[in-house]
């Protein structure tokens, strides 16, 4: 069954696929590879920086069945630096698809399997899309490799020679495991599996993200700025913004949790976000007390950097975000606000994680990228719920046993 909101989108993609059921009738039969024979993988993670640590625990999954094959990860141009630091990756291939570009791509479909068919020169036994559309179903088809395995749940499924039942009810990097598994055959693919949310992902053996040593240099004397005449001191970072607005908390009560940090933990401060989240990060800064101790990285710390400053912090509280991900994948502990996202879909990948969120009748609805009317133009009211009080309770949790860094005046 498709997994597409939108029925006349739906409605397009089944009868595309109808159209590729008969097609695939005249293709020949292939034959999977056993698992010590594979020598060859190309992986598709075409999305955002989420998107990416949720696939290290199929990344790690495919590594330890094929020790010795060559593996080759496709991303956007965007996760190509912190793609290149996971663990078991041999090389990185960017591809800017258009309809997941923030600022439209400029790769058209003419270039995009031009691309793809280039792929047929490596002779690839194995070839896996963890993205789950029709789209980049129709680019690893175009691979030439000798079985292709994936998602069919938003169309192109016929295309695939695994077309693996995607379960909307458990968490992403479990669904990518599962599709490893049946990858090499261990499963079926339309094999049903029961439902498991984020407390059975994180325990999930996962890749990992190695960050340069002159990059934790950079982030260390970034760090350093503000707090070299401080004593030791926990460092608590504010995530100020969330990608799209339905997911975003209020500023003023970020700055409450910020007051809250400096005052009862001696916390030095550090900002983080996009550039686009300049208005909210100075809101935040008016509102905190004069006199605390703030690191300002938004917009301007690039991914890697960014990862390095997230492994410094003692606690990043945040919202649903790509940032909160990164945060699990080098160890910080985190208090996630999750409003109109599922947190056993999309929850952060960390035994030391906390997350905050109110029940609704509607909430988790997971339109993110299309929410309701009544939810756009303000803070929709799964995020509003979110009281101060319950986040500096589930800081309270967390903070006391943060790790403490040694060497340094703070953080």
């Amino acid at each position: 069954m498709l997994q597409i909101a939108n029925p006349r989108e739906r409605a397009a993609v089944a009868a595309a696929d109808a159209f590729l059921r008969l097609a695939r009738v005249a293709r020949r039969r292939r034959s999977r590879q056993a698992a010590s024979e594979v020598r060859r993988i190309l992986i598709l993670r075409l999305e955002r920086i989420g998107d990416l640590i949720m696939s290290l625990p199929a990344f790690r999954a495919i590594r330890e069945r094929a020790p010795h094959a060559r593996i080759d990860l496709v991303v956007g141009s965007w996760n190509a630096a912190l793609a290149g630091q996971v663990t078991g990756i041999d090389a990185i291939e960017t591809m800017d698809a258009p309809w997941l570009a923030r600022d439209g791509g400029r790769a058209g479909w003419p270039a995009l399997l031009l691309q793809a068919r280039s792929w047929r020169t490596r002779r690839y036994d194995l070839a896996i899309n963890l993205e789950g559309d029709i789209r980049s179903n129709v680019l690893v088809s175009q691979s030439g490799a000798r079985w292709c395995a994936g998602f069919g749940m938003a169309g192109g499924g016929p295309l695939l020679d695994d077309d693996v039942l995607f379960d909307p009810r458990s968490h992403a990097a479990l669904n990518g495991v599962r599709l490893v598994r049946a990858a090499f055959g261990e499963t079926a693919g339309r094999q049903a599996w029961p439902a498991e949310g984020l407390a059975a992902a994180a325990r999930l053996p996962k890749a990992d993200l190695v960050i340069p040593p002159a990059t934790q240099a950079e982030a260390r004397a970034l760090l350093g700025i503000a707090t070299a005449r401080m004593p030791p001191s926990p460092c608590v970072g504010l995530h100020v913004g969330a990608g799209r607005a339905v997911k975003e908390w209020p500023a003023d009560r970020m700055a409450e949790i910020g007051a809250w940090a400096f005052r009862e933990r001696e916390a030095v401060l550090v900002l983080t976000g996009s550039e686009g989240d300049r208005t909210a990060a100075e809101a935040v800064r008016r509102a905190l007390p004069a006199d605390a101790p703030v690191v300002d990285t938004v917009g301007s710390a690039h991914l890697l950097l960014l990862a390095a400053i997230l492994a410094r912090l003692s606690l990043f509280i945040t919202p649903d975000t790509g940032p909160m991900h990164l945060a699990a994948a080098v160890g910080t502990p985190i208090v996630a606000l999750f409003g109109p996202s599922s947190p056993d879909r999309w929850g952060p990948l960390s035994p030391d994680a906390r997350v905050v969120r109110v029940d609704l009748p509607c909430s988790p609805c997971n339109r993110i990228r299309n929410p309701p009317a009544r939810c756009q133009g303000h803070t929709p009211d799964c995020m509003q719920g979110i009281l101060v009080n319950q986040v500096i309770e589930a800081a309270a949790g967390l903070l006391p046993a943060a790790r403490r860094k040694e060497g340094l005046d703070a953080c």
